[in-house]
């Protein structure tokens, strides 16, 4: 699995083709994927592409995907993850991911796809009762069927996966989660690493994927523009978000930072010939404000939940 990855999600239709394609030709290799992103389509044409072109052979290219809330009935799981690989255009993923440990009511592919929060008769979220156990019989099924190479989950608190490792009879390999300056995660970080589960982080430049969508929860300096991110910076004359990206090299987990501008995915990629030093990892780590931008609980209000879905503790 390497160590920086490619994000898709919020990649506009129209766009994700190319920045894919020019991400493939500078060295990524490590790509992030899911059906509710809605655009795997694409991704899976540039894919197509570049190994036509020579770029990259299937064996060079680590693609994960996510099952999405709705498709977390034992029976459901097959379903999803084969559509997923039909859109991506291949015979199986390195990774498939539980997106949330949240069980929504199923809606079939045909009713609508990409999947969605709300129920689309509804107009609501609709939960059902679906255990963890169960979901993840279906993952351990379509790993063992060579669907999945590996699989994992995202966005598991620490309970959460004590719970699921005491019946999983193939460990969770990755846990991806909301990791950056202001939401350093020590205790869940240094749970997973502890069990052997490989942690990625999402969104590890902080809020920027979050400001044009209103769940940047108002902050008025992103992780990308604090002083104390951008002094380090320049004392190594790089980017902040080399700076950031470095910072989660030493600590031990991989991270997936989006981007469709060919100038910051060369950018992203290079952050292997510096080190940061111990006072700059300490000096980073002392931002963490417990600030979470991707939080259900929140963004979920409004949609027939007064008071949100608290799903971390």
């Amino acid at each position: 699995m390497p160590v920086i990855g490619l994000g898709t999600w919020k990649a506009p239709k129209g766009e994700v083709k190319k920045a894919v394609l020019a991400a493939l030709k500078q060295g990524y290799r490590h790509l992030d994927c899911a059906c509710d992103y809605g655009n795997e389509e694409e991704v899976g044409a540039a894919i197509k592409e570049a190994m036509e072109a020579g770029v990259v052979t299937r064996k060079d290219l680590f693609v994960t995907s996510k099952l999405w809330n709705t498709f977390h009935a034992r029976e459901h799981v097959e379903v999803a993850i084969q559509k997923s690989l039909k859109d991506l255009g291949l015979d199986y993923l390195d990774l498939y991911l539980i997106h949330f440990p949240i069980s929504m009511k199923y809606v079939p592919i045909e009713e609508l796809y990409p999947p969605e929060w709300l129920n689309p008769t509804s107009k609501k979220i609709e939960f059902v009762d679906v255990p963890v156990s169960e979901t993840w019989a279906g993952m351990e099924g379509v790993c063992r069927k060579g669907l999945a190479r590996n699989i994992g989950v995202s966005n598991f608190c620490a309970q959460t996966l004590m719970d699921l490792l005491k019946y999983a009879e193939i460990k969770p390999a990755v846990n991806q989660i909301e990791l950056h300056p202001y939401l350093t995660q020590d205790s869940l970080v240094a749970f997973c690493q502890e069990k052997g589960i490989v942690l990625t982080a999402f969104s590890p430049l902080g809020a920027s994927s979050y400001i044009e969508l209103g769940m940047d929860r108002g902050e008025g300096v992103g992780v990308l523009n604090n002083p104390v991110v951008q002094a380090i910076a320049r004392e190594h004359s790089r980017t902040p978000a080399q700076v950031c990206l470095r910072w989660a090299v030493q600590r031990g987990y991989t991270a997936i930072p989006k981007s469709t501008h060919e100038s910051r995915l060369q950018e992203n990629l290079h952050v292997f010939d510096f080190t940061l030093s111990a006072e700059d990892m300490v000096k980073i780590s002392r931002l963490n404000r417990h600030l979470r931008y991707n939080d259900p609980g929140e963004f979920c209000k409004g949609m027939g939940l007064p008071n949100g879905y608290p799903i971390y503790a």
